[in-house]
């Protein structure tokens, strides 16, 4: 029997293989996660429904099961406009909130694409989180001793 709060053995398994400085993608319900990585990224599927599991849900178990080094969000282009360009993205916030102490890079939506597809992304993780801009790569980081 495991110990901590995560039980999925594909994504235990997964981050496992994962070390420092691979990335782990955790995608919005609307992320080309077929296409919008290198094919080598071992790909989870935890979307069951339309909003149902959430970044934030998937977020708030990885981040007591890996060391996170650096948070990538995903910002509005600088050409977005109307709907695709909000005051406020409510997901950031909540993944600040989530990850205190851990630095945050702004990557806008086109050069977001290009760093998921880069080969140090390891570990994709399909949501099914409907908000706008809820795309995050985590870094993962060293486990300290004791840890």
């Amino acid at each position: 029997m495991l110990y901590g709060p995560m039980t999925h053995p594909q994504l235990l398994g997964a981050l496992g293989r994962a070390g420092h400085s691979s990335k782990v993608l955790i995608t919005d319900g609307n992320y080309p996660a077929s296409t919008g990585a290198p094919a080598s990224a071992e790909r989870i599927y935890l979307n069951l429904a339309p909003g149902l599991l959430t970044v934030s849900d998937i977020l708030e178990v990885l981040k007591r099961t890996i060391p996170i080094e650096q948070a990538g969000i995903m910002i509005p282009a600088a050409d977005a406009s109307g709907a695709e360009a909000p005051a406020s993205i409510p997901a950031h916030d909540e993944y600040r909130a989530a990850l205190p102490g851990v630095e945050f890079v702004e990557i806008p939506r086109w050069d977001f694409y290009d760093v998921a597809k880069s080969d140090d992304v390891s570990v994709v993780i399909v949501s099914a989180d409907q908000r706008l801009y809820a795309n995050l790569i985590l870094t993962v980081g060293v486990r300290q001793p004791g840890e």
